[in-house]
This record gives C-alpha cells, structure tokens and sequence, in this order.
C-alpha cells in the first residue's frame, strides 16, 4: 500500500511495517530542498506522519486509519544523506490510537519527532487501495 502510492513515489521511500511499529527510509534529493539548501519541513512531516501512521495501522486489520493531528519538532537541519524515521504506537483504543515517530539523518543524529493521533476511517482495507 505504502510503496504503491504516488507521493511515496516521488520521494524513492522505503519501509518496514512490524507489529506497532514501522521504519521509513527516504535518500535526501535535491528536489526537497528549500531555498537555503536545507532539507523543506514538509520532507519530515510525511517521513515522521508515514512511520507513526504504519506503526498504528499495523494493529488495525480491518480499516484504514486518519491522521486527525499530528505535532512535530524540527530539531536540526539536513542537506544529504539518507533520512530514517522509527514509528511506534503510544496508545491504542477503540476511539482513537496515538503514534509517534523520531527521525534521524544518516549519521544516526536525531533531526526531528512527531506525535500523531489517528482515527479509524470506513474505508476498508483492501487490494482496490494497494493493500496486501
């Protein structure tokens, strides 16, 4: 599902889903960069949304889940490399499931984290919306 959407796409992402929690891995491109020669915010917001998403749909078999809000720090700027961001559920109830995600730069430095609060939505999981 992940690999089969469009603007995973455009950033040559890579993941690894396990039970509660998901690694997102995206080389750093030109393309992301903002006019300073740095690594654009939006770049982390999908990695850390991406990680903490995976981690918390990994627990939900049946429906897709929404990120409802997501709150992020940007700790330290990036220009190459590889970015990597690690996902894992905080909290997981019937009305709401909470995620969060810490991302780092090649060197293992930690660059950002995100906490997220997602909802189950209606639409099934199921091979009409990449799902496998």
């Amino acid at each position: 599902m992940y690999l089969s959407s469009p603007t995973s796409g455009e950033y040559d992402a890579d993941i690894d889903i396990t039970e509660g929690a998901a690694t997102v891995t995206v080389p750093v491109q030109d393309k992301q960069f903002h006019a300073a020669g740095g690594v654009h915010g939006s770049v982390y917001f999908k990695l850390l949304d991406d990680a903490a998403f995976f981690a918390v749909n990994s627990l939900v078999e049946d429906v897709f889940v929404l990120t409802t809000s997501f709150n992020l720090h940007l700790t330290r700027p990036v220009s190459g490399g590889e970015l990597r961001a690690e996902g894992t559920v905080v909290n997981d109830n019937p009305n709401q499931l909470i995620g969060e995600a810490v991302a780092y730069d090649g060197d293992d430095n930690q660059i950002a984290r995100g906490t997220g609060t997602f909802a189950r939505s209606d639409t099934e999981l199921s091979p009409e919306i990449g799902y496998e």
